[in-house]
């Protein structure tokens, strides 16, 4: 890209923070160097584009920074030379530490818009908040301050411009672009740019990200910052359970969420909450303090010793009147005698450093909007760039915030459903599953004969979220008068009789248990399908849900097979995925998934650190897996790996001679005494011959004076722990429909009139995600998807992101040699 049309980009974010603004920050600087694109930070949010940059405190010249010694053979090359121009502009740190504004030295006073490079952002991702600052700005809404704002931009060059805010932040970003050539007419008018500017700058790109704790945007899944929000709320709910048991007090939880009550409400499922209070959905004005205290002296009629109730800021009852959590803990100590504390989580909610998921998708989110830049024309509109479950998506920017906006409309004007229908079906699904796991009904749904005994078991390893899947499906079962039996150790412990019946009370605190409380091998019907099926006679079992990996997935498979010559395998056969592993054909998730990739990042943060004090460390970190590099590939992005190795590329000779050449090559390119630390992170069974250790020790051998090396491997500690909120909510949420599956296939067998009945291959299923929607795939479809030798699916739709970790430490432009940089994993 030649220096004319080289476009110029600069970033902020505005509104209030959230946990992954800075991914965000970070992934739009490199993708858009990398793209041959100029980028800015501009600091303290639209304010900072009001402010400028003062007379003489324009962009300082690269070259008067020292850049560490360049390799001669990068330079010779154009894309290289290009990427070591745009290393780093001094001002990284000062943005990092928040020294920007101190007198003594290099300081940012005076300026707001920033030129930065690949090293000035690196290790933002880790970082709560937003590190270039965010702030509301009054002149931004005025006339003049747009002006000015505009002319700012152009003095510097930027005509594209990344907006991460919320939806006021985001229509401020539209109204600005629509401005636009009545700005720059007006400022050519008033002789404050020249023809030439005003020509080169005759239209403003625009691009929106949502970053928001609320999750309060229409058309998108998540919103960055809502995953680390609800991470923050339930570690609190979570450390309040014990105090309250030990008490047997009630607490009442106040959560942010003004006009969006997905905070409340995924806490509520996540932590099995008692009672919740949210804006979309709100309770009868006249009767709701009658229906919460029959609620829960309902729960503690059954035993229960705790009370947890969760309320939305923005909570109000059907007549639009606030129900304050103060109101609440009276309603409760007065009427039910509660020992009742009130606890307001506030800014705790914002605080704190990124999930993992806050660090992928802002990262993807941030990679795609630098593309949608790149192929903006005056007449398309302005995008926001969101997700749908893992898909990253462009949709109208206006159009998002219209519907964003025709909630709160609903609400005010008392239409609450048309406020639930404007919420995406995971909302309305959610709550749903929120009362069926939380309401303890005095008689139960179904008839007698309808009613089933479902055997519950868990196969494979251990993963989160089993505990709370199952918690989900006994609840559900109490609520239907089914009756739920726990089948321990499982098919070794259903042949040695380790079978009980699950109470409603007794999964109570199973929400946020890690492991597996039934317990868990991996052995397989076929030990002996013959007594596996007597025993399924002896207790008639009308149906079998499965929790586990792709042990379960077998398991299912022979269950099905063995029809032939059982007939007590003629009932409904259901498996729900839940692996750290994620290695279950066809699906997107597995259960745990997301919880391993969390205890992966919080270990990864603690040995980076550890590698960065030493300056010149690199660690080779050892991840579980199996013959599936999932968890290592997303934990690569999650933590900013410069390296990957996975079973599915395994590793070579030559793979291994350029990792060493790019290592040399980019710890040459660091500043003098600040080199960083480095992670590299290879999959358990991604070689044979070069395991980790071995890995280690060439890469110490080969590093010389460079770089040492270290090798850290994680286990089983990324089995355990307490299972993260998506996994928790996810469990409740693919349990329950495997309920509603196995009650619907369990009736469709009533009606067959053969004495002996014959289950339809269909109703052997595993409960998949795929794109945006849940589906059910049949056993027979599934073994066509995977690979049974690898135990892993025949596709992977995270594969294509190993390149984009390459790409994101610049793997290609350090290697740029002929015959080197295709040399890739």
């Amino acid at each position: 890209m030649s220096e004319g049309t080289r476009m110029k980009l600069a970033v902020l974010t505005s509104g209030g923070d959230s946990g992954g603004m800075n991914a965000v920050v970070r992934a739009v600087v490199k993708t858009a160097i990398l793209k041959g694109c100029e980028t800015w930070i501009v600091r303290e949010g639209y304010e900072g584009l009001v402010r400028g940059n003062t007379e003489g405190q324009s962009h300082r010249p690269a070259q008067s920074v020292d850049k560490g010694s360049a390799s001669p053979r990068i330079r010779h090359n154009e894309n290289a030379d290009d990427f070591a121009h745009n290393l780093r502009f001094g001002d990284g740190e000062l943005l990092k530490d928040g020294t920007g504004d101190h007198l003594g030295g290099r300081t940012l006073r005076g300026r707001y818009i920033v030129r930065v490079g690949w090293d000035d952002v690196r290790g933002w991702f880790a970082e709560g908040g937003t590190l270039i600052g965010t702030a509301r700005s009054a002149a931004f809404r005025t006339h003049e301050g747009r002006l000015t704002a505009a002319h700012n931009l152009i003095k510097e060059g930027i005509d594209a411009l990344v907006v991460c805010g919320g939806d006021g932040s985001l229509t401020g970003a539209d109204v600005f672009r629509s401005e636009w050539p009545s700005l720059i007419q007006e400022l050519h008018t008033q002789g404050k740019i020249t023809e030439e500017q005003a020509s080169k700058h005759a239209h403003l790109k625009i691009v929106g990200l949502v970053g928001s704790i609320d999750n309060d945007m229409s058309m998108t899944d998540l919103t960055i910052g809502a995953p680390t929000a609800l991470h923050r709320i339930c570690e609190s709910v979570d450390n309040i359970n014990s105090t309250a048991f030990s008490h047997s007090r009630a607490f009442v939880l106040e959560v942010m969420g003004r006009h969006c009550g997905w905070l409340a409400l995924m806490a509520g499922v996540s932590c099995g909450a008692d009672f919740i209070f949210i804006p979309e959905s709100p309770p009868d004005a006249d009767r709701w303090e009658d229906e919460m205290c029959q609620m829960i002296q309902k729960h503690r009629d059954a035993g229960k010793r705790k009370t947890i109730v969760i309320v939305a800021e923005g909570a109000q009852d059907s007549k639009l009147q606030p129900i304050h959590s103060e109101f609440v803990k009276n309603v409760l100590a007065d009427r039910l005698g509660l020992d009742t504390r009130v606890t307001t989580l506030g800014h705790t909610q914002r605080g704190g450093k990124p999930c993992a998921m806050d660090r992928i998708l802002p990262t993807l989110q941030g990679v795609e909007a630098v593309e949608a830049l790149l192929e903006a024309t005056p007449e398309t509109p302005s995008y926001m760039i969101g997700v749908r479950e893992n898909k990253i998506t462009r949709v109208p920017l206006m159009e998002a915030v219209k519907l964003t906006r025709d909630v709160a409309q609903a609400i005010s004007e008392k239409d609450f459903q048309k406020a639930m229908s404007l919420r995406d079906p995971e909302f309305c699904e959610s709550l749903e599953g929120f009362i069926a796991t939380s309401v303890l009904e005095t008689e139960p749904k179904l008839p007698h004969h309808l009613r089933m005994r479902v055997a519950i078991m868990h196969v494979g390893a251990p993963a989160g979220g089993m505990n709370a899947a199952t918690r989900a499906a006994v609840r559900y079962c109490v609520r239907q008068g089914h009756k739920a039996f726990a089948i321990h150790n499982g098919f070794v412990g259903l042949l040695d009789d380790n079978v009980h019946q699950l109470s409603w009370l007794g999964v109570d605190n199973w929400m946020t248990r890690g492991g597996s409380e039934l317990g868990t091998n991996r052995k397989s019907p076929d030990i002996d399908l013959g007594a596996v099926a007597a025993k399924f006679q002896q207790y008639n079992f009308h149906a079998l849900l499965m929790i586990g990996g792709f042990e379960a997935f077998t398991s299912l498979r022979t269950l099905e097979q063995g029809r032939k010559l059982y007939p007590a395998f003629n009932i409904p056969l259901v498996h729900l995925p839940a692996t750290i592993s994620n290695n279950v054909p066809m699906t997107e998730f597995s259960l745990g998934s997301d919880t391993s990739l969390n205890a992966l990042v919080d270990a990864c943060d603690a040995i980076k650190q550890s590698a960065s004090a030493s300056r010149n460390r690199v660690f080779v970190v050892e991840t579980q897996g199996g013959k599936c590099g999932y968890i290592a590939t997303m934990g690569a992005l999650a933590t900013g790996a410069c390296i990957v190795y996975t079973p599915e590329s395994g590793i070579n000779l030559d793979m291994l001679r350029n990792d060493v050449k790019f290592l040399k090559r980019r710890y040459a390119l660091d500043a003098k005494g600040k080199n960083e630390g480095r992670l590299v992170i290879r999959n358990e069974v991604s070689s044979e011959v070069y395991t980790t250790d071995v890995i280690m020790k060439m890469f110490k051998e080969e590093g010389g004076s460079l770089f040492d090396s270290r090798s850290a491997s994680l286990g089983h500690t990324l089995q355990g722990g307490i299972p993260s909120p998506m996994d928790r909510a996810r469990a409740v949420r693919l349990s329950l429909k495997s309920m509603a599956f196995i009650e619907k296939h369990h009736q469709e067998l009533l009606k067959q009139q053969a004495r002996t009945k014959q289950a339809p291959p269909e109703s052997a299923a595993i409960i998949t995600i795929q794109g945006t929607s849940v589906q059910w795939v049949s056993v027979e479809v599934m073994v066509e998807h995977a690979d049974m030798k690898n135990r892993r699916g025949k596709h992977a739709w995270w594969e294509a992101h190993r390149k984009l970790v390459e790409a994101l430490v610049a793997r290609p432009q350090i290697l740029a040699k002929t015959g080197e940089k295709n040399i890739q994993h």
